[in-house]
Order: structure tokens, then sequence, then C-alpha cells
């Protein structure tokens, strides 16, 4: 069966400038993830002097 049904894109001239930022950014955002806790202490840490 030459037809396939659904297009994978695997023709694509420039497939791999596609795939790579593609997995960059999935485990970029896996670091976030795992580092959110330490991320949202620097942003707003516990310590600083509130504005009450």
């Amino acid at each position: 069966m030459e037809d396939i049904v659904l297009h994978t894109g695997t023709e694509h001239p420039d497939l791999l400038w596609i795939l790579v930022p593609a997995f960059l950014s999935f485990v970029a955002g896996l670091g976030v993830v795992a580092y959110a806790d330490r991320l949202r202490e620097w942003v707003h840490p516990e310590s600083s002097p509130t504005t009450e």
C-alpha cells in the first residue's frame, strides 16, 4: 500500500530543524517542572521584607 492515509511529515526537507527545537523545548520544560520550587523561591523569596 503506497498511499498513506495519514501524512506523517517524514519527507519534509527541514524535518531536523523542526524536531531538534521541539525536543529541546520539551527537555527545558521538564527541567522547569523539576526545579519549580527553587524557581518559585528565587522569584518570590519568603525571607524578603513585606510591605504591609
